[in-house]
This record gives C-alpha cells, structure tokens and sequence, in this order.
C-alpha cells in the first residue's frame, strides 16, 4: 500500500484538552498537505475550522473522553457539532452503562446519537482498557 493510501484513511487528531488553535491550524494545513481522510478535533474549534479550511473533512468527539455524559448530553452536542460544520462525528459509549450490563441503554443512546448525526459518519469510540473480554464482545453487538 502506498503512503497516499495509508493517509486516506488516517483521521489527523488533535483532542489534547490544552489544543490552541495555532495547534488546530498546523493540524489542518497538515491534513491538507498529507490528503488525510479527516481531522479529529474538539467541538470548540469546529466552526472556526470549517470557515478557515471549508475543503477538509472535519470530524469531532461527542461524551468525550469517557463517555459518562446522558443521552441528551451526547443527542444535543451532536447536534451542535452538525450546526458548526461537522462532517463525522465519533462518540465515545457510555462505560458506566456497559460496566451495569445495560446494553439496551447502550444501543439506544447510539441510535440517538446516530439519528442527531442526520446521516454523517458516526463511529463509536469503545475504551476497551476499562473492559472485561464479555463486555467487548457483548458491546460489539451494540454497535453491529
């Protein structure tokens, strides 16, 4: 595989919770340059980004990093990074409610979030180092 492909499918991240947008403009001209399939950044800066760098696939987080924020929490920063020029949208699932085995819950809240995405990219961020095997493999038919 060629470097150009490899990076096509690379998202170009930058969700340090200390990011300046100096750090969020290095990092778009950077995915412009490399050709990048996206850049991850923080909500904040989505809207500012899409005005400087209006050719870029912009993706952000939503419950980020832990995922603990309610449903309507996650529908509702969904919705606004949508409004700010969100092109994909990664949301991180609920631990807590993996951890208590309500994997209803966890669905549901997917399909809320993937609804509010109104048919952008959603990809669900799973921090599987906080999972026992069970719960991967029971999350992964949450998500599926």
């Amino acid at each position: 595989m060629e470097k150009t492909e490899i990076l096509a499918r690379v998202d170009h991240t930058a969700l340090k919770s200390t990011a300046t947008w100096e750090d969020i403009r290095l990092l778009c001209e950077e995915a412009v340059e490399y050709k990048t399939a996206s850049v991850c950044i923080p909500p904040s800066y989505l809207k500012r980004a899409r005005a400087a760098f209006p050719q870029l696939n912009l993706c952000t987080v939503i419950g980020f990093p832990l995922g603990y924020s309610t449903t309507a929490s996650k529908v509702f920063e969904t919705k606004d990074a949508v409004t700010h020029g969100a092109d994909e949208i990664d949301m991180v699932v609920n631990l807590g409610d993996v951890k208590n085995g309500n994997f209803e819950e966890v669905t549901a809240e997917i399909m809320a979030v993937r609804e509010a995405a109104q048919g952008r990219l959603l990809k669900v961020i799973v921090e599987t180092c906080y999972l026992t095997r069970e719960e991967k493999i029971r999350i992964c038919k949450c998500v599926t």
